[in-house]
């Protein structure tokens, strides 16, 4: 695991540095791996640079935030490509979809949402990714493969925080890939946690 872990940073340092050389509106040439993607794209979300992600996102289709691992198509939020890189900072509240247990809706600003069901743990070095494997379930089911049946996902995943909690603390944040004409774009973020 820690050699694919290595290999793995160092094609996100390679795709990293074409990324900033790369100053037109197309993904990058020869980022068509979607793990290679999915780690890349994992950097930026850290980054909270958008403008970087919204270059791995297709502009028909946009980008579906869900914060449990249930997708629903009713709630979830979908921003346009052109619309990503102003969400950070913009102060506006969104309706991000519901919480469970509660049923209350979930309105947070971006950044608020980004703490919470995003980067609320050091995804981008995370000791596990399931390729196309959901690493832990909640009550929540998941329905990946109905909403998006033709995609792959990297489930970025930690087994717990604390150990007194013996794992139920367990978080994961899986990136959805769709590909059209030969180019893998990030379609979906999908945060996992325990829930009851």
């Amino acid at each position: 695991m820690k050699k694919l872990i290595i290999l793995l940073l160092l094609i996100s340092l390679f795709l990293l540095t074409f990324t900033a050389c790369n100053h037109d509106e197309e993904q990058p040439q020869g980022a068509n791996d979607p793990l290679a993607n999915a780690v890349v794209v994992m950097e930026f979300i850290k980054e909270n640079n958008w403008e970087a992600v919204s270059l791995f996102v297709n502009e028909d289709t946009g980008l579906r935030f869900t914060p449990y691992d249930y997708v629903d198509i009713d709630y979830d939020i979908v921003f346009a490509k052109e619309d990503l890189s102003t969400l950070s900072g913009n102060g506006l509240t969104y309706q991000w979809g519901i919480y469970d247990g509660s049923g209350h809706p979930i309105l947070l600003t971006f950044d608020e949402y980004y703490d919470l069901f995003i980067y609320d743990l050091d995804f981008a070095n995370t000791p596990d990714i399931g390729d196309n494997e959901v690493m832990r379930i909640g009550n929540t089911p998941s329905n990946i493969e109905e909403v998006y049946p033709d995609s792959v996902f990297f489930d970025f995943y930690f087994d717990g925080v604390n150990p007194e909690y013996e794992g139920i603390d367990w978080r994961s944040l899986k990136l959805i890939f769709t590909e059209y004409n030969g180019t893998y774009y990030l379609e979906g973020i999908i945060h996992g946690q325990w829930t009851g």
